[in-house]
């Protein structure tokens, strides 16, 4: 079958053919439409660069990302100016573009974000739930922003004796489905701020069945009974220095503790929430934390239902969220790249444009997975965001008619894109560059020992 090209409307405005159909419905015009009506954001006369084909500009340049954001809008508007030639489309200017994206704002991207960003996974999607609990990660990380004075008044910078950081800096947290990947909360902060706030707010898009994960230095009694509030479990490590009395011994060594508040008041009132303790250590040289005590607490506190060893490899699947931070930073944009907004609005709007991109990607890649029996972290990322970059132009100009023969030759495309299976191998937490938290890497480090087993077999459990 010969493909045909998409029948013009002369009655429309050229602006409404300028989509991202490629990436699937989640981003459509209709939606994005009533976004700005809900919100009451609207114009007076229909512009060449209208509200909604600004908004699908903040979300292409998170896509197109090493482009221009001018380059960025002729590619968005490449469908409508073949379609239309004589017409002669001419884009807007880097400047009419940077004052469309100030009256804009943020709001109509958040807005967005928070409507379209929900799990994926479905109970059939491979990987993603475990005893019918749906994996889920809170993470957070710093990005670099550009070098400019309101910036650096937003945000900040961090100093330290060998002087300023480079770039000012804001801080993310984020709560990801583990299985899909897909980012569906985000709390954005000046770079001094701490973490742990943004994790407690995060907990406002989690709900019941549910596991909702963190690292230790997430853990708070607010973290605990905010999540249980919500009526989701939770699987979190404790930091050294908070002290558990033991209040039973179960089966398999993991015992039930209660956790208090800080707050002396709230102490002294009884406030506690009983959870579960779990302590391990590996005995694999060539893994990190070998021979070190490690210990897990949880609200799943039926040891015959959840087994000790099985949480402890659960626990593992947290670095899904490390994963995806490194595909926003290093695969979906240039790695080390500041973000290219120079105002903190911009950066804000930029942030929520990325994470959209980012989501409608790996709906994309979700989609693609059940398709093709497979788990979708099991798809390549940076195959499936060449794909759709590549796909955008001629989703733009293929007839409506057949529109969905094509989505589905797509799909089927970035199913393709399958990983080998993960090697069993660790790499040290170092990084070739001064000035960091991180141990300076040198030559040992480019050899280091290996596993000798899986992961789940190298778990010993403390009694």
């Amino acid at each position: 079958m010969q493909r045909s090209l998409r029948e013009l409307r002369p009655t429309v405005h050229f602006s409404t053919e300028a989509t991202l159909d490629a990436l699937g419905q989640v981003l459509s015009h209709a939606r994005i439409e009533a976004v700005l009506r809900r919100l009451g954001v609207g114009e007076g006369r229909q512009r060449k660069l209208t509200l909604v084909l600004a908004v699908v500009l903040c979300i292409a340049m998170n896509l197109f990302t090493e482009e221009a954001i001018d380059d960025v809008l002729v590619k968005v508007l490449q469908g409508p100016r073949f379609l239309r030639p004589a017409d002669e489309l001419i884009p807007a200017s880097a400047s009419a573009i940077s004052q469309r994206r100030k009256q804009l704002g943020v709001a109509p991207l958040q807005a967005l974000f928070q409507e379209v960003c929900r799990p994926l996974a479905s109970p059939t999607t491979a990987g993603a739930f475990l005893w019918g609990l749906r994996l889920m990660a809170i993470d957070g990380t710093t990005e670099d922003v550009a070098d400019t004075p309101e910036n650096v008044r937003y945000f900040g910078r961090h100093t330290g004796r060998r002087g300023d950081s480079a770039f000012p800096q804001v801080k993310a947290v984020y709560l990801c489905e583990c299985g899909t990947h897909a980012i569906c909360d985000a709390r954005f902060a000046p770079c001094h701020t701490s973490e742990r706030p943004g994790g407690v707010d995060l907990l406002r898009s989690v709900g019941p069945g549910m596991l909702v994960m963190w690292d230790r230095g997430f853990h708070s009694y607010a973290m605990c009974a905010g999540c249980v509030a919500q009526q989701a479990d939770f699987l979190g490590r404790l930091p050294a220095h908070v002290k558990l009395q033991v209040v039973q011994r179960l089966l398999d060594g993991s015992y039930l503790a209660y956790l208090r508040p800080s707050d002396y008041a709230r102490r002294k009132h009884g406030e506690q929430q009983l959870v579960r303790v779990i302590e391990y250590t590996l005995n694999d040289p060539g893994r990190p934390g070998h021979g070190q005590r490690h210990r897990l607490v949880t609200s799943l506190l039926e040891a015959s239902r959840y087994p000790a060893r099985e949480l402890v490899s659960a626990y593992h699947e947290r670095w899904e969220v490390e994963i995806t931070i490194d595909e926003l930073d290093t695969h979906q944009r240039p790695p080390r790249q500041p973000l290219r907004s120079r105002t903190p609005q911009g950066v804000l709007q930029e942030l929520y444009g990325l994470l959209l991109a980012h989501y409608a990607v790996r709906a994309v890649m979700h989609a693609a997975a059940v398709q093709a029996g497979v788990a979708p972290d099991h798809l390549s990322f940076v195959n499936a965001v060449r794909i759709l970059r590549n796909a955008v132009f001629e989703a733009q100009i293929v007839a409506r008619c057949q529109f969905a023969h094509w989505y589905a030759q797509l799909v089927r495309a970035v199913g393709r894109e399958q990983l080998p299976a993960r090697d069993n191998r660790c790499n040290p937490r170092v990084v070739k560059r001064k000035m960091s938290n991180f141990d300076l890497k040198r030559e040992h480090h480019r050899h280091p020992p290996q596993p000798t087993k899986p992961f789940a077999d190298a778990v010993v459990i403390l009694i």
